[in-house]
């Protein structure tokens, strides 16, 4: 669709205005009777200018809401509370900073930066040090957030920051991270016998 001159015009496309009685072409679109959602973006309706300034002029984006939907609609912070990886509780595993753990957000990005940079600097100078590991060892590693240049005293103190994080006596008794928590001890004690921590 090649926009033209006018903003929201959509010329020579062959569509003839919705709008009952009209012959005009409908250049201008209109949200449609099913709007967007998990089906994909919704419908167009099309109109001449005259009728999509009447159809704007009438449009009630708050048609069907509640008085809660609507006060909460116009809120300052509305679509903020969704949670984003960086917020949740698994965040900071496998190299993806916890922001809340930052006071400023370019530390956070420095941290990441860092730790992209240590590992593709591990791979040039310590090619064999992935090696020390068999591939389920690695595969804890990435479950507890280590590189292979990880020591036994590193294991042990994320072991414990992330048994803090995810202990349902540490979140108010929220089960929701069991599973992760799970998968961090059993990557630990893998990991706890591994060779390369003899």
């Amino acid at each position: 669709m090649k926009q033209q001159k006018f903003h929201g015009r959509y010329e020579g496309e062959g569509r003839e205005c919705q709008a009952p009685n009209c012959r005009e072409a409908g250049e201008f679109r209109a949200p449609g009777h099913r709007g967007p959602g998990a089906d994909g973006p919704g419908d167009w309706r099309w109109f001449c200018l005259d009728h999509v300034r009447e159809f704007n002029a009438g449009y009630d984006w708050f048609a069907g809401m509640s008085a809660e939907e609507i006060l909460e609609a116009q809120s300052p912070i509305n679509g903020w509370r969704t949670e984003t990886r960086a917020f949740r509780a698994d965040a900071a595993v496998d190299g993806i900073p916890r922001w809340a753990d930052f006071d400023d957000p370019l530390d956070a990005i420095g941290a990441r930066a860092r730790n992209i940079r240590s590992r593709a600097a591990g791979r040039k100078e310590h090619p064999g040090a992935a090696a020390r590991f068999t591939s389920r060892e690695r595969e804890a590693l990435g479950v507890m957030g280590l590189d292979p240049q990880a020591d036994r005293q590193r294991l042990r103190k994320r072991y414990s920051e992330l048994v803090r994080r995810y202990h349902p006596d540490r979140n108010g008794g929220d089960r929701s991270h069991e599973g992760r928590l799970q998968r961090v001890v059993e990557a630990y004690k893998l990991l706890s016998r591994a060779a390369a921590f003899a």
